[in-house]
């Protein structure tokens, strides 16, 4: 019996299957000392914690998702981030963190695997969530981009946007933040005073209606794999002006085999 079950792990841990997925179906998390193991894309969290539905400054949204957990640093990160927005930024409507013992997601997400990743929606309206239901998962997340999504909508891009990124950004332990190259654009050319906090801010597909915010690995991990290091500057280069003319629709992330997980996630997802 053991081996049978060792050997549909192992198939799992390849292929995770979106019909069958046993990462988004296990109680909780796993009882190890919390450790992110493997890659953001390709990883698992042993001692996952969960982060409140709701705290000061932030509320979790699509709450049938169980998408709430994440290593403990994470977790404190959010929260801190929600401290900071309740002091006249907004509330924060936090998306998507990981699964409870990490691992791949049947939908939506490739990454947020480890533990050290979140979604944060750019809208900040505290009353967003009052015309949601009981799962907050009604109400979508708005576009911050144009009607012909190559530019923003000025009238719904603020300056408490950049506060909330440049907030993130200085939060310890965060290594990079993804938004749309739209939004990098504008702020590398508004920005004044201290920009040192742009370099952390990087063009990714998508992004428009959300911010993702990845930790570095931290030190109690060390099987997490970490990314290779932010390149120097402000990023308001060559390197934007690929994004915007080489690919001015920014169109999807092609896609790529699924990885492997490391051998270590077997055992964080056997965790009774």
């Amino acid at each position: 019996m053991h081996a049978i079950r060792t050997a549909l792990l192992s198939l799992f841990l390849v292929s995770a299957p979106t019909h069958a997925n046993p990462w988004s179906e296990v109680p909780g998390p796993s009882e190890g000392t919390p450790r992110s193991i493997g890659e953001t894309s390709a990883g698992c969290i042993d001692g996952a914690a969960a982060l409140p539905t709701e705290g000061r400054g932030y509320v979790v949204m699509h709450l049938e998702r169980r998408r709430n957990y994440g290593h403990p640093a994470l977790v404190h990160a959010v929260r801190e981030l929600g401290e900071k927005a309740a002091q006249g930024i907004g509330l924060l409507h936090v998306g998507d963190l990981g699964l409870a013992r990490g691992g791949p997601m049947p939908f939506g997400h490739r990454s947020h695997q480890s533990g050290l990743d979140v979604d944060v929606w750019f809208d900040l309206n505290p009353g967003l969530h009052a015309r949601a239901d009981r799962m907050r998962s009604n109400i979508p997340a708005p576009s911050l981009l144009n009607s012909a999504a190559r530019g923003l909508d000025y009238e719904l891009w603020s300056d408490r946007h950049i506060r909330v990124l440049q907030a993130a950004a200085n939060l310890p332990g965060v290594d990079r933040i993804f938004v749309n190259a739209y939004i990098k654009r504008e702020l590398c050319r508004t920005v004044t005073g201290d920009r040192d906090w742009l370099r952390k801010i990087r063009p990714w597909y998508h992004h428009d209606d959300h911010f993702h915010m990845r930790l570095a690995c931290p030190p109690d991990s060390p099987a997490c794999v970490r990314q290779e290091p932010i390149p120097l500057g402000e990023g308001c280069d060559s390197s934007l002006d690929w994004w915007l003319h080489q690919h001015p629709a920014l169109p999807s992330k092609p896609s790529e085999p699924k990885p492997a997980l490391p051998a270590a996630c077997r055992a964080v997802l056997a965790d009774p």
